[in-house]
């Protein structure tokens, strides 16, 4: 008989909490539930059920757990209680919490703050990446951490990810996964605090091939056999192979990695050999030369002084340089014989040889200066809004970047007096443009673009201004609004974006 697990109404095993916010901050409620089947959880606000575009719902384990995200926080739009709903076939259950939202000017004292956020960090793979954050406040206030914005439970990996005394988490054998936007998040009972954001970015080492050890020109006697080595690193390690002319010398199937020896035997004339390594990231060539050296001028006035019965000796003219250091016997095999430096030796068929000739140049070496941080500020900042609460900006590169562009700040503040260590800052990556969302309607922004390499920030562009549009009268929606709940009107359908009512697209009369 198989037994099955019975029906079951949802329970809650994660519930938000009363939360109290600053003005212009964020704040995340989590909520999660089990049940048979599974629930899926959703998030209501006044009866109504949210979908407004300034809220963002973060779903995981396949929607019975969600985060609602609110932010750029604004009093009294969002304070209000929160109701997370857990819904299947057997019935539904539900939980609030309450939002309460203070302006800056009115926090209480001890309210928390961040004193050091996190900031963009690039990190290879299986390496660690530590992302800073400190606290103070009173009571002293506890941090937690959030990526793209699910909180982040250390206790789930294993040790891999740890958050520090200082309140600092750190990374270790990153992974791709680890790859997103962090946020770390101070609390205590007077209220939260959420710091900027930063991103983290998990790359894979790669380097184009290069070569570590170089083939060398080699000189050989006809006949002979010479070992040409070539090595090439690189990440990822590349193939190598030998070639002569257009003529492979190492099959495809065969092609090592890093690493290959080519043996010539039998060598009969001079010709070049090239080392080839490929790898995705691009190929290099290094060409060595394998030289037949050129016999000696031969012996001259040759005779025979003294004969045994296994044993010639000869005597003769050499009419070379230099002392004869080889001899050919006669089997046709080349042997080396050390010492002689006299025009008598005593072997049969003696053949002079004579080394000459001038040696190789060395290879070039090529250098390249360290970056900087550019010299000179984004040019040709523009900024035009897409809606009401959405521009783009856009720029072009520093005339002078003295190295690579690994990205660019945009600040941006609607307060131009503010210092701009108070602006509100988007980082990009090393593309010309971004979009900015979330702004308030009707206000006047200041921009300010600036560029960074590996080394450094480079200088602040000319400041830009741009008023963003303003949005739909508020007294038509609650015009609206009243007229609902006076039954006078049974139903409205609004077609909108970014927050901004755009048109009434119908309403009908109850004529009862």
């Amino acid at each position: 008989m198989l037994l099955g697990v019975s029906d079951a109404l949802p329970e809650f095993t994660k519930v938000p909490v009363d939360q109290v916010g600053v003005s212009g901050g964020e704040i995340s409620f989590e909520c999660q539930a089990t049940g048979n089947p599974k629930p899926r959880v959703s998030w209501v606000k006044r009866g109504m059920k949210i979908s407004f575009q300034h809220f963002e719902i973060i779903e995981f384990d396949e929607g019975a757990g969600s985060v609602l995200r609110i932010q750029r926080l604004r009093a009294p739009r969002d304070d209000a209680i929160y109701e997370c709903v857990a819904e299947n076939t057997e019935g539904n259950v539900s939980v609030s919490a309450r939002l309460s939202v203070i302006q800056e000017d009115r926090l209480p004292s001890g309210f928390p703050n961040i004193d050091t956020g996190p900031q963009l960090r690039m990190v290879e793979r299986n390496r660690t990446a530590t992302m800073l954050c400190s606290a103070s406040g009173n009571p002293g206030p506890e941090i937690t951490w959030y990526k793209d914005f699910l909180p982040i439970d250390p206790s789930a990996s294993n040790g891999r990810i740890k958050q520090l005394r200082s309140g600092a988490l750190q990374i270790d054998n990153s992974e791709d996964a680890d790859q997103g936007k962090y946020e770390c998040v101070a609390s205590n009972m007077k209220g939260v605090r959420y710091s900027v954001p930063a991103n983290l970015y998990v790359r894979v080492r790669r380097v184009p091939p290069r070569f570590s050890i170089l083939p060398t020109n080699k000189e050989v006697m006809l006949g002979g056999s010479v070992s040409l080595t070539c090595v090439a690193v690189g990440s990822p390690l590349p193939f190598v192979k030998w070639m002569m002319g257009l003529e492979d010398l190492t099959k495809e199937d065969e092609m090592p990695m890093g690493r290959n020896v080519l043996e010539v035997t039998n060598v009969r004339e001079s010709a070049n050999y090239t080392c080839v390594a490929m790898s995705s990231l691009g190929m290099i060539e290094a060409t060595a030369q394998i030289t037949v050296k050129a016999l000696p001028k031969p012996p001259t006035s040759l005779i025979v002084t003294e004969t045994t019965a296994t044993s010639v000796t000869l005597t003769w003219d050499s009419g070379n340089q230099e002392p004869v250091s080889r001899a050919k016997s006669s089997n046709n095999d080349f042997q080396e014989v050390d010492g002689v430096s006299t025009t008598h030796y005593s072997i049969g068929g003696l053949r002079p040889n004579y080394d000459f000739g001038r040696g190789p140049p060395s290879d070039p070496v090529e250098v390249r200066t360290a970056e900087q941080a550019p010299s000179s500020p984004p040019l040709h900042i523009r900024a035009r809004m897409l809606s009401a609460s959405t521009m783009l900006v856009q720029w072009e590169p520093p005339e002078e970047p003295n190295g690579r562009i690994r990205g660019y700040r945009v600040y941006y503040s609607s307060d131009l007096t503010a210092p701009l260590s108070t602006w509100q800052i988007q980082i990009t990556d090393d593309t010309s443009m971004t979009t900015i969302s979330g702004l308030t309607p009707d206000i006047t922004y200041s921009l300010r673009v600036q560029g960074f390499t590996s080394v450094g920030d480079g200088p602040l562009s000319d400041m830009v201004q741009v008023k963003t549009q303003q949005g739909a009268p508020v007294s038509s929606v609650l015009l609206v609004s009243e007229c609902l709940s006076q039954g006078e009107i049974e139903g409205v359908l609004f077609l909108w974006r970014e927050e901004t009512v755009l048109s009434t697209a119908g309403l009908w009369m109850d004529t009862h």
